[in-house]
C-alpha cells in the first residue's frame, strides 16, 4: 500500500501493463517498418524497457511477431462479427460480415502485419491455422446457415470457405498495392456479385 491510500499494482497487474506495452509498441512497429526492419533493441528503448523484460514474456521476435498476428485477426474478426450480428437474415449476415472483412483488410496496419508479414514469417500452416480459427471460423459458420435456409444450394463448406477465403484475401492484397480510392468500393461490389451468383434462383 503507498502513501495516501492509493494501491499499488499488483505483480499480475503490472505484468498484464507490460505485455499491453510491449504488444502495442510492437504492432506499430511492425506495421511501420515490417517485421525485418524492427530490431528488439530498438522496440524496448522506446519502451524504456530491457530484453530482459521482453525475454520474461516472449521467447523472441518472432513469438513477440505472433501475439500481435493474434490480436489483429481477433480485431478484425470482431468487425466481421459484429457488421453480421447487426442483420437478421443469414444471407445479410453472410454478406455484411465478408464486406466487413474486406473493409477491415483495407486498413495498412492490417494489411501489413496480418496479410504480407504474416504467412512469411509464421508459415502458410501456422498462418493458415490461425486465420481459421478467426474469420474463417465466422466465414464457415455464416456459409452453412444460408445452405441450411435454403439460400444457396448444399455443397461441402470446406472447399467454399476456402476459395472464399483466398479471394477475399487476395483482394486485400491487391488493394493494398492500390492507389485508388475507388478500388475498395468496386472490389466490394464484386464480391458481393459473386456471392449473389451462389443464390439458388426460383424455378
Amino acid at each position: 500500500m503507498s502513501t495516501g491510500g492509493a494501491v499499488s499494482p499488483t505483480k499480475s497487474e503490472q505484468r498484464q501493463a507490460t505485455v499491453h506495452a510491449l504488444l502495442t509498441e510492437a504492432r506499430r512497429q511492425f506495421a511501420r517498418d515490417g517485421y525485418a526492419a524492427v530490431s528488439l533493441a530498438a522496440l524496448v528503448d522506446a519502451l524504456g524497457l530491457t530484453k530482459g523484460a521482453l525475454y520474461h514474456h516472449f521467447a523472441g521476435k518472432a513469438a513477440l511477431f505472433r501475439a500481435v498476428v493474434e490480436q489483429v485477426q481477433a480485431q478484425v474478426a470482431d468487425r466481421v462479427v459484429a457488421a453480421a450480428e447487426s442483420e437478421t437474415g443469414s444471407w445479410d449476415q453472410l454478406t455484411a460480415g465478408c464486406e466487413a472483412f474486406l473493409r477491415a483488410s483495407a486498413d495498412p496496419e492490417v494489411q501489413r502485419i496480418l496479410l504480407i508479414d504474416g504467412p512469411a514469417v509464421l508459415g502458410w500452416d501456422e498462418w493458415r491455422a490461425l486465420d481459421d480459427a478467426s474469420s474463417g471460423r465466422h466465414l464457415r459458420e455464416a456459409l452453412e446457415s444460408v445452405i441450411d435456409d435454403g439460400v444457396i444450394a448444399p455443397q461441402p463448406v470446406g472447399p467454399l470457405t476456402h476459395l472464399l477465403s483466398g479471394a477475399m484475401n487476395e483482394a486485400a492484397l491487391w488493394l493494398a498495392r492500390s492507389d485508388d480510392p475507388r478500388d475498395l468500393d468496386d472490389t466490394v461490389a464484386t464480391l458481393l456479385a459473386l456471392l449473389n451468383a451462389l443464390r439458388v434462383r426460383p424455378r
